[in-house]
């Protein structure tokens, strides 16, 4: 699963204050009545004052850098379910239900393709441990029982993303065969 977003922005969408280093900035992705993904940015005390239009499929807090002159522009826009995945695990980000679903929905994906292996369960119980097969991190993903409920929400979130399936052709009828 890939997607191209806009670059993260260089001031408050909330206030047009711009970001200093060290600011933490509140980023939601959502599906716009138009049908476009966008992403919004503001800082942490603006975030309340945050209420785009549009299903909101997740949302994360990370702490501004400015990027560097060297950084390639280009990956940084492409969002894969693996950096998706990295960013909604940080310890900055807020856990919502909404991102916890998608946190547990992407876990199970990566794993899938040996991107995380299970190492068990936290002491509580109540989190699934992963440890991310390139840099051996290890990460706690809330262990939410997979019901058709869960799926349900975790595809209305995913069409946000990346798109509504499109519906199957249905197949030319057969001409009627003559007697």
């Amino acid at each position: 699963m890939e997607l191209n977003l806009q670059p993260r922005a260089l001031s408050c969408f909330v206030s047009g204050q711009p970001f200093g280093e060290g600011d933490r900035v509140v980023s939601l992705l959502t599906r716009l009545e138009t049908g476009e993904v966008a992403r919004f940015d503001a800082l942490e005390a603006h975030a309340p004052s945050l209420a785009p239009r549009g299903f909101v499929a997740c949302r994360w807090v990370q702490v501004y850098k400015p990027q560097q002159k060297q950084e390639n522009l280009d990956r940084a826009l492409k969002l894969t379910a693996e950096t998706l995945f990295l960013t909604l695990v940080d310890p900055s980000t807020d856990p919502t239900p909404e991102t916890d679903r998608l946190v547990r929905f992407l876990a199970l994906l990566l794993e899938r393709k040996r991107l995380l292996r299970p190492k068990g369960r936290s002491a509580d119980g109540t989190k699934d441990v992963y440890e991310h097969a390139k840099t051996k991190q290890l990460h706690e993903v809330p262990a939410i029982e997979l019901s058709s409920e869960f799926f349900i929400a975790v595809r209305e979130q995913l069409s946000v993303l990346v798109g509504e399936p499109k519906a199957p052709e249905a197949a030319p009828a057969e001409p009627a065969a003559t007697a």
